[in-house]
C-alpha cells in the first residue's frame, strides 16, 4: 500500500533482494530511507535464506555421490548465479584499483573499466580455489554444521555490505550505488546483525563453539581493513567495494571453519 505503514519496510526488503540478488521481484521506491532498511537487512534477508540453499546445494550433490570438490564447486556456482556474480565483479574491479597504485578519481576510473586487469584475474582465481577448497571440508560433517558454515559465511558477507554502509563512511563518487547507500545503516542495526552472526555461526564447528565467532571476527577485521584502504585512497565506497567486502568476508569465513 503506497504511503502505508509497512510502504518503508516492504520497499527496503525489496531493495535488498532486487540489489544483491536475482530474485525477480518488482522494485518499490529507491531512496536513502529504503537503501538504509536494506543494507541493514541484507544479512538476515539475503544472507539466512541464500545459506540455506546453498548449503542445501552442497548437501544433495554429497548425497548423490558427487566428488567433495564438485559437491563445493556446485554450491559457488549456485552462489554465482544467484547473486549474478555482483560481488565477484566488484572484487576483481576493487583489486584492480587498489594494484594499480592511482588514488582519487584515477583510482575510481579503472574500477569503472569494464575490462579486468591482472589483478583481478589473479584474486577472482585465488579467492575461489580458496573457497572451493575450504568448502571441501564440509561433506561428510553433521547437517547442523554444514548448515551453519555456509549460512554464516552467507550472513557474515552481507554482515560486511552493513558495516560498509555505516553511519560515518562517505561515497567515493556522488552517483551510483555508492552514493545510494553510504553512511545509512545506523550503529544499533549493525550491532543486532553482528549479534545473529554470531549466533548463527557457533554450532558450525561441534566441538569448538569459539571457532565460528572467530571466523565472523576476523571476517570483519579484513573488512576493516579493506575499507581504511578504499576510503584513504578513493574517499569512501562504491558499488564495487560493496562487493569485494562480501567476498573477502566470505572467504576469511570459509577459510577459518576449514582450520582443524
Amino acid at each position: 500500500m503506497a504511503g502505508g505503514r509497512w510502504a518503508l519496510p516492504a520497499d527496503g526488503l525489496r531493495l535488498a533482494l532486487t540489489t544483491l540478488t536475482v530474485a525477480p521481484l518488482r522494485a518499490g521506491v529507491v531512496d536513502r530511507r529504503t537503501a538504509a532498511v536494506a543494507m541493514s537487512s541484507a544479512p538476515v534477508v539475503v544472507g539466512v535464506p541464500l545459506g540455506v540453499l546453498l548449503a542445501g546445494v552442497l548437501l544433495l550433490l554429497d548425497v548423490a555421490g558427487a566428488p567433495v570438490l564438485l559437491s563445493a564447486a556446485g554450491a559457488l556456482a549456485a552462489g554465482t548465479l544467484l547473486t549474478r556474480a555482483l560481488h565477484l565483479d566488484g572484487l576483481a574491479d576493487t583489486v584492480d584499483a587498489l594494484g594499480s597504485y592511482r588514488s582519487g578519481d584515477a583510482g575510481l576510473a579503472i574500477m569503472k573499466k569494464p575490462d579486468i586487469g591482472p589483478f583481478g584475474v589473479a584474486t577472482l582465481v585465488l579467492a575461489l580455489l580458496t573457497q572451493a577448497a575450504a568448502l571441501t571440508a564440509l561433506p561428510g560433517a553433521s547437517i547442523p554444521a554444514v548448515v551453519s558454515s555456509v549460512v554464516t559465511s552467507t550472513v557474515t558477507g552481507r554482515l560486511a555490505i552493513s558495516w560498509a554502509c555505516r553511519r560515518g563512511m562517505p561515497a567515493a563518487r556522488p552517483d551510483g550505488l555508492g552514493a545510494l547507500v553510504a553512511a545509512t545503516v545506523p550503529v544499533p542495526a549493525i550491532v543486532v546483525t553482528t549479534a545473529v552472526a554470531l549466533a548463527l555461526s557457533i554450532p558450525a564447528v561441534p566441538g569448538r563453539p569459539w571457532q565460528g565467532p572467530l571466523a565472523v571476527a576476523l571476517a570483519l577485521a579484513a573488512v576493516q581493513l579493506l575499507l581504511r584502504q578504499c576510503r584513504r585512497r578513493f574517499g569512501g565506497i562504491t558499488g564495487d567495494v560493496l562487493g569485494a567486502s562480501v567476498e573477502l568476508a566470505t572467504t576469511v569465513v570459509v577459510l577459518t571453519l576449514a582450520l582443524r
